[in-house]
């Protein structure tokens, strides 16, 4: 059963790490704005949200892992940030149930695993590192 948990917390942590580059890019495409800003407001703004979250967040292969206080930083950061874009680009109360969905989720995560960091088994570890030797062996 917490095994179920925990794949439904980190399901919902994937689907929500793609809501915020979806709701960059259509903030982005849909500013205010010529077309040459809009397409470039709508490639830039998830480009960057995607270059914080793999040096900071991603779970496995993170270039600088945070713990602690600075990861709840940078989660509030970057979902705060796919939320105001989803309330911009859309309407307030998608930005409103954006981060709502991230808190519960947040929350979930440290009941289920006891922190925000997402942690693999040992198991995962071995897929992830057994991947990185197939991918440098290209």
């Amino acid at each position: 059963m917490r095994r179920a948990a925990t794949d439904a917390v980190l399901l919902v942590m994937f689907l929500l790490e793609l809501g915020v580059i979806a709701g960059a890019a259509w903030w982005g495409f849909t500013l205010p704005a010529g077309p040459l800003t809009r397409a470039a407001a709508g490639v830039l703004a998830p480009a960057v949200f995607i270059a914080m979250w793999a040096l900071f967040g991603a779970a496995a292969d993170a270039r600088f892992p945070l713990t602690g206080g600075w990861r709840v930083a940078l989660e509030c950061v970057w979902f705060g940030g796919g939320a105001i874009a989803w309330a911009v680009a859309w309407h307030p109360l998608a930005g409103i149930a954006f981060a709502g969905v991230w808190a519960v989720n947040a929350l979930a995560r440290v009941l289920t695993q006891g922190t925000l960091t997402v942690r693999m088994s040992p198991r995962e570890k071995a897929i992830a590192r057994e991947l990185d030797r197939e991918d440098e062996g290209r």
